[in-house]
């Protein structure tokens, strides 16, 4: 049995919420750095355990969390952004399978393109969803969910959002690492000009990548 979720509600937790608490979340930051600073092993697997729920309705992007942790406890906190990476892509996967979606439902109906699109995702799924992944411009949030709405495997997202994310992950880290003041990644997020590329060049190559997969699915019957 699904339960029904509101269109109003989905639109506002995909688009309007991750801004907000965004920036709420960085005026915490910005206004208690020693108190986190002296967080310990339970408290990070706690806050980690927070975020995955946090990053599976739209609430806290990974991608900004992974500089979070960057510049909190370094490289260190890789295993810590896997589990947030993997655990929120397995909760949409599941809410997906429990809650009525009806506004994709509904938008689908009305956009048989777009759902002949989605229904073809399943023939390159792991490629699509690795590029998707790979782009750090991509939602995270609505990326998951269209892969539940097209019926991609979870063992295919699983696996391509792990190699697709790694890389910016990374990347975020780093960019973490190198702020002296975390008040420097609020106003420069995408960290130092070397980062700067290397975000470009990810951006670059999941786009093409994305055409060369998708463009035979455009192509006229």
């Amino acid at each position: 049995m699904k339960y029904p979720i509101s269109s109003m509600l989905s639109f506002l937790a995909f688009t309007v919420l991750p801004l907000f608490s965004t920036s709420v979340l960085s005026y915490f930051l910005i206004n208690n750095q020693e108190l986190i600073q002296s967080f310990g092993r339970v408290q990070w697997i706690l806050i980690t355990i927070l975020f995955t729920f946090t990053s599976a309705i739209a609430l806290s992007p990974p991608t900004f969390l992974a500089v979070i942790f960057g510049y909190f406890l370094g490289f260190i906190s890789i295993p810590f952004l896997l589990f947030i990476n993997f655990g929120a892509i397995y909760l949409v996967y599941v809410l997906y399978k429990y809650l009525d979606f009806s506004w994709v439902d509904n938008y689908l109906q009305k956009h048989q393109k777009v759902q002949n699109l989605l229904q073809n995702i399943k023939k390159d799924e792991l490629k699509i969803i690795f590029f998707a992944k790979l782009s750090p411009v991509l939602p995270f949030a609505l990326t998951n969910l269209t892969f539940a709405v097209s019926g991609a495997s979870i063992k295919h997202i699983i696996l391509g959002g792990f190699l697709g994310m790694l890389p910016r992950t990374l990347l975020a880290i780093y960019t973490g690492t190198q702020a002296r003041e975390f008040s420097e990644i609020i106003k420069n997020p995408t960290g130092d000009l070397t980062a700067q590329v290397i975000v470009f060049g990810l951006v670059i190559v999941s786009v093409f990548g994305l055409i060369f997969v998708l463009k035979k699915y455009f192509k006229p019957s």
